[in-house]
């Protein structure tokens, strides 16, 4: 005969699933974030680091789930 505990009817499962949940929207957010400060740089910000603007609108019109 077996027995029903609380140990047995948790879904261990959870924890993990939403640690995963929390990971994926702090990238998407993060995504967000760079990529709108990424569109008020100056030209000579660009220069620096050896982008253009047209590669900054690319980026920029990436929606935030794509990396």
């Amino acid at each position: 005969m077996s027995t029903c505990t609380d140990n047995s009817m948790t879904n261990h499962h959870a924890p993990g699933l939403l640690y995963q949940i929390g990971e994926t929207l702090h990238v998407w957010h993060e995504r967000y974030r760079t990529r709108r400060e990424l569109s008020n740089w100056t030209a000579r910000d660009l220069h620096d680091v050896g982008l253009s603007w047209s590669d900054i609108a690319f980026e920029a019109e990436k929606p935030f789930w794509r990396a």
